[in-house]
Order: structure tokens, then C-alpha cells, then sequence
């Protein structure tokens, strides 16, 4: 009879074996045992035709638009190779981006102002704010560019002073907002009415505790909007601020509105009509913007990855 604390015998009462186990895992030993089960499904992939014939059918329409704009005599290739580096053209890539970004800035400070009004406890800062979008989103960006160029007709003097008293500051519109601050406000002014919709969007998208503990650490609310509110709700704001300002880009065409005559557009157009070729010039416009929208698409992405880290690390 084995003793206390004894292994029992390899041989038990029955005189059955027993096979050693010590030093084997247990994923070892199910994975030496063959598991038989019976009448098993086997799965195989469901066959999809469609997937094949629409991307042979996307190819060959892919094919058919390279090969025949390469062989068109009308695009004249040789004109869009040499005049896609043209001094000209480069300077109004380089106008083009300045009013994206510039407006872009200046609409960015606008729409959180008026994001931050349209939440206000104040019902006149409301009003306002909502009144100011109202007006803005509801006229094309053309009309109101227009009007900014017929800015120094409407308005020939700007005065600033006292109401019915002396005048403290006064200046001649035309001298004082030249064709390009025209442009630049005109963008600006247009696009904060569409930004400030997606600023309230990222601010509402924030829990209300967040400000409610940040007011009980003593931060004031515009600490509260900087440090607490305004970083969780760039993760909403980002994406489709990323998406204004690849339209922006394409929206600068249209200063040509006021007139202003050195961005990219009407810089080619002006060459096009110089040489009775419009076609090519347009083709080289085409080219810059499909090139700077792709830089700003790549930028686009490592924002948003940047902004959305807690979010992916949390998935």
C-alpha cells in the first residue's frame, strides 16, 4: 500500500497504464490528438465573379483614357512639359497657396469665435453668430468675392471715430484693401461660416464633465477651451477641416471675381489666351492642383492619425 504524500504506481489496480505526462503542455497534447468529428462542413470561399469583371472592366476604361489622352494632338504635350515649369505659372502656385493657408488661418480664428458664441449663455452672441452664418452660407462665394472687389464703389472712404462725433481714423478703401486682402478676406469671411459649424460639432462632441472638472481645478474658460475642451475635439474638427482646405485650394480660382490676377488659374488662362492653346494651360493648372491636393492629403492623414491616437489605441 503506497504511503501518504507517494505518486501512485504506473500500474493501477486494473492493470492499466498510465503514460507518463510530466514536462508536456496541455496545448501539446491536444494538438497530438486528432479530433474526428462527424459529417464536418468544409468551408470554402464564396466565388465572386463580379469583383473580377468590374475590375477588368476598370482597367481596360483606365487603359482607354491614358492611351487616348496621350495620343490627343489637342492637349499639345510639348507646350504643357514646357510651360509646366514656367516662372509665370510658378508664381501663381506660390499666390495660390498663400491665400489657402492665410485663409484658412484667418477663417479658423473666426469659426472658433463664433462656434464659442453660438454656444454662449448670451442669446445676443447667439443671434449674432447664427445671423452671421445665415448670411454667409446662404450666398455663393462668387457673389460675396464680387462684392469684396466693389468694396472701394460701395465704400470709397472708411472712417472710424466716434458715433455722430470727430473722426479718428480715416483712409481711401482702394489704398487701404488691395486686390489681394480682398481676396484673402473674401475667402475667409466665406469659410468660417462653414467652419464654425464643424468647431460647435467638435466642441459638442466633448463629454460636459470635462469642462465641469476642469472649472473645479480652477481653470478659467478660456483655459478650459485651450488646455481641456479644444484638444479632445480636434479628433472631429480635423477630418473635415482637412477636407475645406483642399476646397479652398480650389476655390482660390474664383478671386478672379474682384480682380485678382496672380493666382494660379488666371495665370495659365492668361497664358492660354496669349497663345490661342487654352487646352494645355489648363491641363498644367489641372496638374498643380492634383499635385499640392495630394500633399495636403498626406498631411490630412498624419493629423488625423495624430489627433486620433487615443481613439485607435482604445479600438
Amino acid at each position: 500500500m503506497p504511503g501518504i504524500g507517494r505518486s501512485p504506481d504506473r500500474h493501477s489496480a486494473q492493470g492499466t497504464f498510465t503514460p507518463p505526462t510530466q514536462g508536456l503542455e496541455t496545448s501539446e497534447l491536444v494538438a497530438n490528438q486528432k479530433v474526428v468529428v462527424p459529417n464536418r462542413i468544409e468551408a470554402h470561399p464564396v466565388p465572386r465573379p463580379g469583383r473580377i469583371i468590374s475590375a477588368i472592366v476598370a482597367g481596360l476604361l483606365l487603359l482607354w483614357i491614358i492611351w487616348t489622352t496621350a495620343r490627343n494632338q489637342v492637349i499639345r504635350w510639348d507646350l504643357v512639359w514646357l510651360y509646366l515649369r514656367d516662372i509665370v505659372v510658378g508664381r501663381g502656385v506660390f499666390w495660390t497657396l498663400i491665400l489657402t493657408f492665410g485663409s484658412m488661418i484667418l477663417a479658423a480664428l473666426m469659426a472658433i469665435t463664433l462656434a464659442v458664441m453660438r454656444r454662449s449663455e448670451n442669446p445676443v452672441l447667439r443671434y449674432v453668430a447664427w445671423l452671421y452664418i445665415w448670411i454667409f452660407r446662404g450666398t455663393p462665394v462668387y457673389v460675396q468675392l464680387v462684392f469684396w472687389g466693389l468694396l472701394s464703389v460701395l465704400y470709397p472712404v472708411i472712417r472710424f471715430g466716434v458715433p455722430f462725433g470727430p473722426t479718428l481714423f480715416e483712409a481711401n478703401t482702394g489704398a487701404l484693401i488691395s486686390p489681394f486682402w480682398a481676396a484673402l478676406l473674401g475667402l475667409a469671411f466665406n469659410e468660417a461660416a462653414y467652419l464654425a459649424e464643424i468647431v460647435r460639432a467638435g466642441l459638442g462632441s466633448v463629454d460636459a464633465g470635462q469642462a465641469e472638472a476642469a472649472k473645479a481645478l480652477g481653470l478659467s474658460n478660456f483655459q478650459t477651451l485651450r488646455y481641456v475642451i479644444l484638444p479632445q475635439a480636434m479628433r472631429v474638427i480635423v477630418p473635415p477641416f482637412g477636407n475645406e482646405t483642399i476646397s479652398m485650394l480650389k476655390t482660390t480660382s474664383l478671386v478672379v471675381a474682384i480682380p485678382f490676377t496672380l493666382e494660379l488659374f488666371f495665370a495659365t488662362s492668361a497664358i492660354g489666351n496669349r497663345l490661342y492653346q487654352p487646352v494645355p494651360l489648363l491641363v498644367i493648372a489641372s496638374i498643380w492642383y492634383l499635385v499640392i491636393t495630394s500633399i495636403l492629403m498626406v498631411g490630412q492623414h498624419f493629423l488625423e492619425k495624430r489627433f486620433g491616437r487615443g481613439l485607435i489605441s482604445a479600438g
